[in-house]
């Protein structure tokens, strides 16, 4: 084999193989990091939600305080609802996302392998 064969043939490996790898590694890499985050902003939330849930009720003294915890942890399990469904749809949007760009980086292996073929 001649050096430019050689070449010819490490240049079309990179482009058909190590490329489109590289690439669809990067794409998964940045969906993991972006649900990871969402899933630990969701965390978070509940977390400071429950633990101020928790705390309202030590001030439990009287029937009027326990009738405000108990309103207030209905309100809690409204907004708790509403911060899953918030949180569902983000992470549908970040697939969906992750899905065409995956998509894209396919076809566009497919047309690089096809003119590499050529």
């Amino acid at each position: 084999m001649s050096k430019a064969t050689t070449e010819k043939a490490t240049e079309q490996f990179q482009s058909v193989f190590v490329e489109p790898a590289r690439a669809y590694g990067s794409l998964a890499l940045e969906y993991s990091e972006k649900l990871i985050a969402a899933q630990f902003d969701a965390a978070r939330a509940l977390t400071d939600m429950s633990l101020a849930q928790t705390r309202s009720w030590l001030d439990v003294k009287d029937p009027d305080s326990f009738k405000k915890v108990v309103e207030g942890q209905q309100k809690a399990a409204q907004d708790l609802g509403e911060r899953f469904k918030g949180d569902a749809e983000k992470v549908v949007a970040l697939s969906q996302e992750y899905l065409q760009k995956g998509q894209k980086l396919v076809e566009e292996s497919v047309k690089s392998a096809t003119a590499a073929a050529k």
